[in-house]
């Protein structure tokens, strides 16, 4: 009874799979809309067991791991077409996607980039660049919700700072009360204080100090001992700018009443007078030419100086006929004044005015770009990169992405007497404006002088 029970079954189970070739062969002649309703027909005819484990295979069947599946090179170039945000949410997925996303450096490159980022290619870790971008991310995130910074005061002076300067972590402040000192940031702790005449101007290295001063002189100081070991006389207004340079052993001076002097640095001596300026002398930046023209080439010192309505070009030799190579405006006519700030860099030449923002090309002197927007109208400059500008008025300092010319975060500032000279307010660290790297986001990024005395700092926060 049992056996032929079996070769019953057995039978049944032949002609069934006859029956499935030969259904399978007719299926697969149908078109695809035949196909949908013969399926539809069966689902409709199929009951909780048949439909239960039509939906455990078809899981499998469709849900399948591309990435897994595919070669490296082709899954990294699908991911590339993902946004970050959507890459972050696909790491959570698994840990094979988390590895395999995490690696893909291009990607997490290129998302740096577009959030002002500088990359290194040098750095070889595939999983380096995703966490920089979470690091970026955090960053932006801060500056947008206007979080980025923090504020400290030095407090020492007894009359009011009308000079400083900024260098490698320290600031030197120089005051109506007879006095320089030199500040330690990121303590707050003075490193010297030493007895001057009232400054207007101020700059220093780590041996000496150089000090333009409302006496209409310059001096030069030694920091160690607060003796003066030069004076140089000649102007015949005060001196709102000074900078100079040891290799050239020259020094040269802006002051009120219209001129530009160089001097050797070391004797004191004046080796010629600048002429041609019609107003204060505000500014004046003595710098290594990077790009070629006709007038210079690339390791020329270039010599700028700057008045309220032009900023003037000049070879630096010791000639005594020295002619201005380029006399740059924003305003034929004097109708717009610059800000007294200048930015120079050997290869571009910016300032603000309330028309916005100049820039020029150095090697041509043509104008490059204008930044017109409402935004930044009656703005001063602070500090121009390749990548961001550091701008401000009297209630805010302002971040400015270059690449859109969109304001992208403020800082509000205390109420302060700001200068017409733009002696008394400065940018501290300036190479995140090339581009953050996760580590060049510290230390100082604005001061200026306040009525108590004081001097206001706003700082990088660190990195939550």
């Amino acid at each position: 009874m049992e056996t032929g029970k079996f070769f019953h079954n057995l039978m049944e189970r032949k002609d069934f799979e006859t029956w499935l070739d030969n259904i399978s062969v007719t299926f697969l002649s149908l078109t695809d809309l035949q196909k949908n309703e013969t399926l539809d027909h069966l689902i409709s005819l199929s009951g909780a067991v048949q439909l239960r484990h039509l939906s455990n295979n078809l899981e499998t069947l469709l849900k399948r791991d591309f990435l897994k599946l595919l070669p490296l090179e082709l899954s990294f170039y699908l991911l590339k077409w993902l946004d970050p945000q959507t890459l972050l949410t696909c790491c959570l997925v698994s840990k094979q996607w988390n590895k395999v996303i995490s690696a893909c450096t291009e990607v997490w490159q290129t998302a740096c980039k577009n959030l002002g980022w500088q990359i290194d290619d040098s750095v070889q870790d595939a999983l380096h660049w995703k966490k920089v971008y979470l690091k970026a991310i955090l960053r932006m995130k801060q500056l947008e919700d206007h979080e980025a910074f923090e504020t400290s005061s030095l407090i020492g002076h007894s009359a009011r700072v009308y000079a400083l300067y900024y260098k490698d972590g320290l600031l030197c402040t120089g005051s109506d009360d007879l006095s320089a000192k030199l500040w330690d940031v990121s303590t707050g702790q003075c490193i010297y204080g030493i007895q001057t005449h009232t400054c207007a101007a101020v700059k220093f290295d780590e041996q000496k100090l150089v000090t333009g001063s409302f006496d209409n002189t310059v001096a030069c100081w030694e920091w160690s001992s607060g003796a003066r070991t030069q004076h140089f006389r000649g102007h015949t207004g005060a001196v709102f700018s000074v900078d100079y340079n040891d290799e050239l052993d020259i020094l040269v001076s802006g002051s009120a009443d219209f001129t530009v002097k160089v001097w050797a640095l070391s004797a004191g001596t004046c080796l010629n007078t600048l002429t041609g300026h019609t107003e204060w002398v505000t500014k004046v930046v003595l710098q290594k030419c990077k790009v070629r023209s006709l007038l210079h080439s690339p390791g020329d010192y270039i010599l700028l100086s700057a008045d309220k309505y032009e900023i003037k070009i000049w070879p630096i030799g010791r000639e005594i006929n020295c002619k201005c190579l380029k006399t740059l405006s924003v305003s034929e006519d004097r109708s717009i004044c610059l800000q007294p700030r200048l930015h120079f860099d050997g290869k571009y030449i910016v300032c603000s005015s309330a028309l916005g923002l100049y820039q020029w090309d150095f090697a041509s002197y043509d104008i490059l770009r204008v930044i017109k927007t409402p935004e930044i109208a009656n703005l001063a400059l602070l500090g121009f990169g390749d990548v961001f500008a550091l701008l401000f008025d009297n209630r805010y300092l302002y971040i400015m992405d270059l690449r859109t010319e969109s304001l992208i975060s403020r800082w509000p500032l205390p109420e302060y007497r700001k200068s017409k000279r733009g002696s008394s307010f400065l940018a501290g660290e300036a190479s995140w404006l090339n581009g953050l790297d996760g580590h060049n986001d510290t230390g100082l990024v604005f001061a200026t002088s306040m009525p108590d005395h004081s001097i206001h700092l706003v700082l990088w926060k660190e990195h939550g």
